[in-house]
């Protein structure tokens, strides 16, 4: 399906205005959207175009159109085409970006913009896995654990294999210590999910229900993963 197939429908959508919103407005248009019937959607207003919901709106099985109506005025239309629980997809979307409007509306676009230049540009030449990777190194290093395990997992479900983990985790070893391996990295949520990963394989498990561990045990409900206050 698509936009024309609804688009004479989407004038009866229910609106929100976020554009002025103090506090986060996620988990409100969440459970919104969630309640909504196949045909039926909502009409999102933002002052900037808010890519981090269309893959979470995807996952609830909502396409989108999108347009803007001045520089800093972005309506966007999500209709449900098919009704799905959003659990089966990959986790981690950027929704981090959507804290940065509170603190500034054009941080918030710049914060966007760079996201989609960093991820999402087809000029990337590098590997989505092996950027993957080499955020998650970058982020050990900064300190952001939380971080560094959400690309480890996202990394372990688009594909890479767990030996290219091992090469990444010796890597750590020998670059940052074995005393901050011993103390920071092993308890961490990071080397966890990493050892959920190697037992999971060890016992002989299938690549897709390690996948389902990750996202059960690691995904956003865990607190130490989250990005948005609940």
């Amino acid at each position: 399906m698509s936009y024309e197939n609804w688009k004479d429908k989407a004038q009866g959508f229910q609106t929100m205005d976020v554009r002025h919103i103090q506090g986060s407005f996620f988990e409100g248009l969440k459970k919104r959207a969630e309640a909504l019937e196949v045909s039926e959607g909502l009409h999102i207003i933002q002052t900037f175009e808010p890519h981090p919901l269309y893959a979470v709106m995807e996952g609830l099985g909502y396409e989108h159109h999108t347009e803007q109506r001045g520089e800093a005025e972005f309506h966007v239309w999500f209709c449900r085409v098919e009704k799905k629980e959003g659990d089966s997809s990959v986790p981690f979307k950027p929704l981090a970006l959507l804290n940065y409007p509170m603190i500034d509306e054009k941080l918030g676009q710049i914060a966007v913009d760079f996201w989609e230049t960093t991820w999402q540009s087809e000029k990337r030449v590098l590997p989505y896995e092996t950027r993957l990777l080499l955020s998650l190194t970058n982020a050990v290093g900064a300190g952001r654990m939380r971080q560094a395990a959400r690309e480890l997992v996202k990394a372990y479900i688009h594909g890479v294999e767990s030996a290219a983990l091992d090469d990444v985790f010796e890597l750590l070893i020998w670059n940052q210590g074995i005393g901050f391996f011993s103390s920071e990295i092993g308890p961490s949520a990071l080397f966890q999910a990493y050892k959920l990963i190697k037992n999971g394989e060890k016992q002989g498990k299938s690549r897709e229900d390690i996948c389902s561990a990750l996202r059960k045990k690691f995904g956003e409900k865990n607190p130490e993963m989250q990005v948005l206050n609940r």
